[in-house]
């Protein structure tokens, strides 16, 4: 399983014009590492995210897309429409992670 991460606008939509998405490779990871990017991966999936919030002025949104043995399927949530699953992935791509 990949797993890319990619944002867009906020106040640093500039800067992350030029940024690539970030990715993971659950085949690099250690065993125990990968199950729980999995565990994330089908929380998010099953999740319904709140009802729309409305704009927030310079939020963000997130794309996630999860490719699975050549089954891919794109997650996109904003800062105002998060699920708590779709966060909790969020937060563990940020930190584990690398750009390319």
């Amino acid at each position: 399983m990949k797993v890319t991460l990619a944002t867009h606008g906020g106040l640093a939509a500039g800067i992350n014009l030029r940024l690539p998405p970030r990715v993971i490779d659950a085949d690099t990871l250690p065993e125990p590492v990968a199950e729980e990017l999995a565990q994330l991966v089908a929380a998010a999936k099953a999740a319904k995210p709140p009802m729309e919030e409305g704009r927030a002025r310079d939020a963000m949104s997130y794309t996630i897309t999860v490719d699975d043995g050549g089954h891919q399927v794109i997650l996109t949530e904003s800062d105002t429409t998060m699920s708590r699953e779709f966060a909790a992935l969020l937060s563990w791509l940020e930190q584990h992670s690398t750009g390319g």
